[in-house]
């Protein structure tokens, strides 16, 4: 059996945490939450669902991601698939199977979870995140003749391809930064169809003008970054 670990990122998800880590496939071999600086409960929730909780005290998506790398690094035994999961239940978790079949029988090295329209719950993404999406997979199909269709945060990579990837973003343009390379290195890649919902409290990112800004200047940073190189 391949040996699969899960990542979530989550800051201040007490709400939703042990909700996500209850509907992860039994076939995941360890569930690494990284608290990004919380202060509720998400740690206390997450460890008492049977996740490893980590902590990250600089904010910022990437922050917390590299800081589950660091720790799976660490470990005598290297898994086989990376899945990235956000912590505020707008994805199913269940689907993780669907997510990482690409991988296991098909040996694809990168599938993201598509949040396709039919298939989200209204009011689930933000006009700014539609457009955003829209925007870079136009981008990113014009530069790299890409069949991205969505930057989803649900998505799963082999862990020796996501070790070549290098990341290095630290906060909103991890998803992106990944996918670009997935494209630059040539790698395989498939997007698979997901249900989306209303998350459980208010985003961090969408949620606020602020956010939906930062978020959008540094996903065609990364753009612009790599169609120049």
């Amino acid at each position: 059996m391949p040996n699969i670990k899960v990542i979530i990122p989550a800051y201040n998800e007490e709400k939703s945490i042990a909700l996500v880590i209850k509907d992860i496939p039994k076939i995941v071999d360890e569930i690494i939450v990284i608290s990004n600086n919380s202060t509720d409960l998400t740690e206390i929730n997450a460890r008492n669902a049977g996740a490893t909780v980590l902590v990250e005290k600089q904010k910022g998506y990437g922050y917390a991601c590299l800081k589950g790398m660091d720790y799976l690094a660490q470990q005598e035994i290297k898994p086989d698939i990376i899945v990235f999961l956000d912590g505020d239940y707008s994805d199913y978790p269940e689907e993780l199977t669907k997510i990482t079949q690409p991988i296991l029988q098909d040996n694809i090295d990168f599938v993201v979870g598509a949040r396709v329209k039919e298939l989200r719950e209204d009011g689930s993404m933000t006009t700014p995140q539609i457009f955003g999406n829209w925007l870079a997979t136009k981008l990113m199909a014009l530069f790299f003749n890409s069949t991205f269709t969505d930057l989803g945060p649900f998505r799963a990579i082999k862990y020796q391809k996501l070790l070549d990837l290098k990341m290095e973003d630290k906060t909103y343009g991890w998803t992106v930064e990944m996918q670009l390379k997935v494209l630059k290195q040539k790698l395989s890649y498939r997007e698979i169809p997901v249900q989306y919902r209303n998350r459980i409290g208010v985003s961090k990112v969408s949620g606020t003008i602020k956010g939906a800004i930062f978020a959008g200047v540094k996903i065609l940073t990364w753009i612009f970054k790599y169609s120049f190189k």
